[in-house]
């Protein structure tokens, strides 16, 4: 039976509807249909806490904390490479201002990068927290009670009672055999019935806890090592040496809570640096083959240690790793006044610009002379002409080693107080004396040359570092020599002092150890129990049950099932096996 609907607005019958239909009364404009309370201060707190300790979330944080770490490797940083954020200034004047507004050359110290990290370190504690408790809990309750139908479970096998075994002995075969697999049991009895139930790979949950906490100690230690670490730089020519002071670095980068005074004092001597390159496949003549500084280490009571820094393989001493960066030539020069004297002697460092070590030096001679000097210098090991006259190097070791000079007039911007890199020179304001558009040919060297400055300023000398190296002679002499030792060499190295090392390890450790766990270790639960059917024989029921993939699991009830074959056989009793007698 059917009736007209009390809401129908155009009055008319609705044959689809039940007499007693009542329908809700119409929204009021902008309520859209729905009554929800309002969740307050408090609830939206919880709501947050849940979202932000939720398992989605810290994965999506994980995933842009990789991505947030993707510019490190783009751009050179301030704390391991600060030569390199100079260079990029200098080559990318527009770029570079902006990019340091958002702090792309201090990447891992950046408020974006740490806001992540951090988030990061709240969402793991409060996931582990919960589930650690979580599986506290768990791992003290009892194996849960025999389902009344195993037959619906995965793996599920019967086997005949032996005539003469009652039940409860062939459950407490069952219990034994389940207790020697290192399954936690639990006796129940359900209707007369009595069974046993089981389960093991705990192991698993813990493993997956202990992964997840070493990622969170790796985040920990990661964060203490970078405020109580520091890292710095120093270049070393051979011959000479390093003290581990902070006045000593070419640059420092101290965590935001490194004491100063808390730097170990040793002494770090360059000895020599032997390089290695290809000489027998043309194709690949002159590539890198091995690098190996060779160092000695004193300590503050003067005990001297020798040892070796190659790449990839730091030398640990002093509770700092050293690092070797780099390489390269450091050409011997010395300049003197109109008189003969001395007023600049040193080994300076030029800095490789392609892979046959093609390399760009400045050299600053601020005193001693009416003008200060500076020089601008190119290095090339084994000097080529190319078709547009140019020179280059087409080998990295020392062939034909030449070294040429544009020479600068004027106020070098040393005493105006403002830093000045050793590497580079601004020659605005200065004027030139050789090179370029002045007529004057730039100063070309050999080791073992020198030669005169123009307008009679002195000379300069490039000097023949060999052992047996010959008194120098005017630059174009003839000489038909060897250059193998000619010039020295300089090595970069970077210092590195971080106190949570040996944490970071431990925790890695833990992470592998923890996810294999987690991986292989099967969690599963198996029951046994003596069933009584209909016509009155009995059996023992077999089944189990897993907790996610287990392939091997039909396997393990089937293997328990006919491993528990024969201790029941052999409980049978003697009133049962005895022959019958006549």
């Amino acid at each position: 039976m059917v009736s007209t609907s009390s809401s129908d607005r155009d009055g008319g019958v609705d044959p689809l509807r039940p007499a007693d239909h009542f329908d809700s009364p119409e929204p009021a404009p902008g309520d859209g249909g729905l009554s929800q309370p309002k969740l307050g201060f408090v609830g939206w707190l919880r709501f947050g806490w849940r979202q932000l300790t939720s398992m989605r979330t810290a994965i999506l944080l994980l995933l842009l904390l990789a991505i947030a770490a993707v510019p490190g490797s783009l751009v050179p940083q301030r704390s391991s490479d600060p030569n390199g954020v100079t260079q990029y200034f200098t080559d990318h004047p527009d770029t570079a201002p902006v990019l340091d507004t958002f702090q792309m050359f201090d990447v891992y110290s950046s408020a974006w990068f740490s806001a992540v990290y951090l988030l990061l370190f709240v969402s793991l504690i409060g996931c582990i927290i919960p589930r650690t408790k979580h599986h506290f809990e768990a791992m003290r309750a009892r194996p849960p009670r025999t389902p009344v139908r195993l037959g619906r479970l995965a793996g599920y096998t019967e086997r005949p009672l032996p005539d003469g075994v009652d039940a409860e002995t062939a459950v407490a075969e069952a219990t034994k055999l389940l207790k020697q697999a290192r399954y936690r049991v639990e006796r129940y009895e359900l209707r007369g019935e009595p069974s046993v139930s089981a389960e093991r790979g705990y192991l698993r949950e813990t493993g997956n806890l202990v992964f997840h906490t070493a990622m969170l100690g790796v985040l920990l230690a990661v964060g203490v090592g970078g405020g109580f670490g520091f890292a710095g730089q120093r270049v070393i020519v051979e011959g000479q040496s390093f003290v581990n002071t902070l006045a000593a670095f070419d640059s420092f980068n101290p965590g935001r809570f490194f004491d100063p005074t808390s730097l170990a004092p040793y002494k770090l001597s360059l000895g020599e640096l032997d390089a290695v390159y290809e000489t027998q496949n043309q194709d690949a003549l002159g590539q890198p083959i091995d690098f190996t500084a060779h160092v000695t280490v004193t300590d503050r009571s003067g005990a001297a240690e020798e040892g070796q820094v190659k790449v990839n393989e730091p030398l640990r001493t002093h509770g700092t790793d050293v690092f070797l960066l780099g390489n390269g030539y450091a050409p011997h020069i010395v300049v003197r006044d109109p008189e003969g004297e001395i007023v600049f002697d040193d080994a300076v460092p030029f800095l490789p610009q392609d892979a046959n070590l093609t390399s760009i030096g400045v050299v600053k001679v601020p005193d001693g002379l009416e003008e200060q000097l500076g020089m601008v210098g190119f290095f090339y090991p084994t000097q080529d002409v190319l078709g547009s006259g140019a020179y280059a190097s087409t080998y990295p070791d020392l062939v034909l080693p030449v070294l040429t000079l544009n020479v600068y007039e004027g106020d070098l911007g040393i005493n105006s107080g403002t830093p000045t890199s050793v590497y580079t020179l601004d020659p605005s304001g200065m004027d030139q004396l050789t090179g370029g558009e002045t007529g004057v040919d730039s100063i070309e060297l050999k080791p073992g040359e020198q030669t005169e400055l123009p307008g009679g300023r002195g000379t300069v000398e490039f000097v023949d570092d060999s052992p047996d190296a010959a008194p120098a002679v005017p630059a174009g002499s003839p000489a038909d020599r060897d250059y193998e030792q000619s010039v020295k060499r300089f090595a970069s190295f970077d210092i590195h002092h971080d106190p949570t090392q040996g944490w970071v390890l431990v925790f890695a450790i833990l992470i592998l150890a923890g996810l294999l766990a987690s991986l292989f270790v099967p969690r599963r639960r198996m029951w046994v129990k003596v069933a009584t059917r209909r016509d009155g024989t009995r059996v023992i029921e077999f089944a189990g049950l897993a907790r996610g993939e287990d392939p091997g699991l039909e396997a393990a009830v089937t293997a328990l099932a006919d491993k528990l074959a024969g201790p029941v056989a052999d409980a049978e009793t003697p009133q049962d096996t005895a022959k019958p007698t006549t």
